[in-house]
Parts: structure tokens; C-alpha cells; sequence
């Protein structure tokens, strides 16, 4: 396990929405034996309220507990926030860096499956396929949010990465899906099926 010891224990995987952040993270914790945080899990309470609009202090608190043990895999971006409570105890940041039309592509897929499937997200909320296209509606459009939002969070990203604070996180950027693979695969590899022990 060579490899799982050179991104230690706290992991965070960060993107744009709809990178992969929940599916790389699910498969390094497994492969890890940690547990996986998802912070949208967090946040979001039925009919899509969200704590960080609705109850900062309490997105906080829930985060700061789900992450309080001494090995995790953080899967989301919530990047404020995640500084302020775990990034100063944090290992690696896997960076999605993924090309936006690909990142478009999967939105449109992934949002059209949930929809027509009406799967359950985060317990009891249903995907909303036609608001995510009311551009006129501005970063209410979670389309619109994706696209302006990308380059800003690649700055972003880029200037944590030189920025002392962060001195002591080793960050991998990963810029397509074939990276993203192989650097799963590595761990798959190490530790055999997801979640297993030798």
C-alpha cells in the first residue's frame, strides 16, 4: 500500500459538479477501507433546502463531526468551508480538472437518468431536470453554474496550490477520464476489490 501511504489519511476530492467527485471518492474509500464523506449529503435536506444557505453554523458543525476521525475521503467542493473546518488537518486534494464539455456531456446524461428514473438523491429529493435549464435564472441553473463557473474554480485551484496555507497538502490534478482511471486504478490494484483486506 505504497501508494494509499503517499495520500494519507484525509483525503478531499474536489471539481466542477458533475466531474465524478462522489464516484472517485467512493471507489478511494473503499479501496482505502475509510469512510466517505459526501458534503452534498450534508447540506441538502428535503425539497432541496440547503444548510449552507439556510444554517451555515449547523453545515458547519455536521461537516466538522463527519470529519473529526483521523482517516476520511471528502467527496465535494463547498471549498470555503472545507478550509476553514478540515483542509488545515488534510493529506491530498484530488483535483478534477476535467475538460468543460466533457463535464457538460456527463451533466446531461446523469441529470436525464435521474430524472426519467426519478432516483432518490441525498435521501428523499428527486432530480429536477427542467430548472437546471432556465439560463434566464442565472446560477439558479446548475447548467449555468457549471459553465461560468469552471474557469474561476481552475484559478481558484491553481492559487491554493502555491499558497503557503496549503504548504503541507499534496494535490493531484487529474485532467481527463483516462487520469482519472489510472489514478483510481492504482489503488484498486493495491488494496484488490473495493474494501477488501489482505
Amino acid at each position: 500500500m505504497r501508494r494509499a501511504a503517499q495520500v494519507g489519511n484525509r483525503i478531499h476530492v474536489i471539481g466542477n459538479s458533475s466531474s465524478g467527485k462522489s464516484t472517485l471518492a467512493a471507489r478511494l474509500a473503499g479501496a482505502l477501507d475509510a469512510p466517505l464523506v459526501e458534503l452534498d449529503a450534508i447540506n441538502w435536506q428535503p425539497g432541496w433546502v440547503g444548510l449552507n444557505a439556510t444554517d451555515p453554523r449547523e453545515l458547519k458543525r455536521r461537516i466538522r463531526e463527519a470529519t473529526r476521525g483521523e482517516r476520511w475521503v471528502v467527496a465535494g467542493s463547498y471549498t470555503r468551508i472545507s478550509q476553514e473546518i478540515f483542509w488545515p488537518r488534510l493529506d491530498t486534494v484530488v483535483w478534477l480538472d476535467l475538460p468543460l464539455p466533457l463535464v457538460v456531456w456527463r451533466f446531461l446524461r446523469r441529470t436525464w437518468k435521474r430524472w426519467r428514473s426519478g432516483e432518490l438523491i441525498w435521501g428523499t429529493n428527486q432530480e429536477r431536470f427542467w430548472p437546471h435549464f432556465m439560463i434566464w435564472r442565472g446560477h439558479d441553473s446548475l447548467l449555468v453554474w457549471i459553465i461560468t463557473q469552471h474557469g474561476r474554480k481552475r484559478r481558484d485551484m491553481v492559487a491554493y496550490r502555491s499558497d503557503p496555507r496549503w504548504a503541507h497538502i499534496r494535490f493531484v490534478r487529474l485532467r481527463s477520464a483516462r487520469e482519472v482511471e489510472e489514478f483510481a486504478g492504482l489503488f484498486t490494484t493495491a488494496a484488490g476489490p473495493a474494501g477488501a483486506r489482505p
